[in-house]
């Protein structure tokens, strides 16, 4: 069965259903709705590859993430594909694992298909990866890369506005020793949320202790591993912010095992607001970047980028905010380490 049978049935050309197969305002309400009602009828599916000869569109919109185990990213791709359901759009998704090699194969699987965009959500960005895309004429949309040009635009994550909340937050609990665990080194999001650290620490008239800065790799692992250097420094932060939530928890593992606690010995602030976030304990206390207005900006600069692939790109921004829960507290005068038996003895160095 084709589109020349429903056609047929409904006594409308074909011309009329691929119409209402493909959204077009063209059409009639009560006559889409007899197409449409038929086509369920049936359990009609068009042939995608037909629709993309034909119009020069997939009705797909690639998205490529770095790793699927940070749940930041299942939570937008939930927002992300609800909106395309809604919008009658199709979804291919690859993830890159933090591998450049696997970006590439992401963006030629992208290539092939013929998505009509490509969001790109990784923070490793290839030139290589970015020019096969522009030179194919399918629009990019990057995440916080902060650069824009002909077919490329970038969602901005505004990191200052929370920064500058939680730094506040900190200093009206009485810290003035503020440590940051980062992402990645030389990666452009690791940058751009350390510099707003900075500029907060700054704003608020606090010194920045470089050693008090460490990097991560935006997963439990890195969070611990950084927060017990931390921990083994002979003058050591009272609080700490953290470039993810994946961060801030592998922290709070850190500090649990070496027996401090938390908001008592260490206040822990994290960055995303990921779900887990609210029922680990304590509950962390964070930055949101809100998930649902992040997946309507990039498929409103997606949208906006294929009415004129010509145009030059946009930005956009999205901003963040403090979410005040249990593992931020007053700053104890001294912080000590404590013993299985519960006494408390001096820290010791590295």
């Amino acid at each position: 069965m084709d589109m020349r049978d429903i056609a047929k049935i409904v006594g409308v050309s074909s011309a009329t259903v691929s119409r209402v197969i493909n959204g077009s305002n063209l059409v009639r309400p009560e006559t889409a709705n007899r197409v449409r009602q038929v086509i369920e009828e049936l359990k009609f599916f068009p042939n995608t590859n037909a629709t993309t000869l034909k119009y020069g569109k997939s009705g797909t919109y690639g998205l490529i993430i770095p790793d699927i185990t940070n749940p930041f990213f299942p939570e937008f791709l939930k927002q992300f594909e609800k909106i395309l359901v809604k919008n009658n759009q199709e979804m291919l998704m690859a993830t890159t694992d933090f591998h450049s090699t696997r970006l590439q194969q992401s963006v030629r699987r992208m290539l092939v298909r013929k998505v009509d965009g490509v969001a790109l959500l990784a923070s490793e960005i290839e030139t290589e990866s970015i020019e096969a895309l522009i030179h194919n004429r399918v629009p990019l949309v990057t995440m916080d890369r902060r650069k824009i040009g002909p077919g490329l635009s970038d969602v901005t994550i505004n990191n200052t506005s929370g920064m500058e909340q939680a730094i506040e937050y900190l200093k009206s609990l009485g810290h003035t020793k503020i440590g940051y665990i980062g992402g990645s080194s030389q990666r452009t999001i690791s940058d751009h949320r350390a510099n707003a650290f900075l500029r907060a620490m700054k704003k608020f008239e606090l010194a920045v202790n470089h050693d008090f800065m460490r990097v991560g790799d935006y997963r439990f692992t890195g969070g611990e591993a950084a927060m017990i250097e931390l921990i083994r420094l002979t003058d050591r932060p009272t609080a700490i912010l953290t470039a993810n939530d994946m961060t801030a928890i592998g922290a709070l593992r850190a500090l649990r095992e070496y027996g401090y606690s938390v908001p008592g010995d260490f206040s822990i602030i994290g960055f995303d607001d990921i779900e887990l976030g609210e029922l680990i304990y304590p509950s962390l206390t964070t930055l949101r970047l809100p998930r649902h207005q992040f997946a309507e900006t990039f498929f409103r600069a997606l949208e906006d980028a294929g009415k004129d692939r010509n145009a030059p790109g946009k930005k956009y921004t999205v901003g963040t905010s403090l979410v005040i829960r249990n593992s931020a507290g007053p700053v104890r005068p001294t912080t000590h380490r404590r013993t299985k038996n519960g006494r408390q003895r001096q820290p010791q160095g590295a």
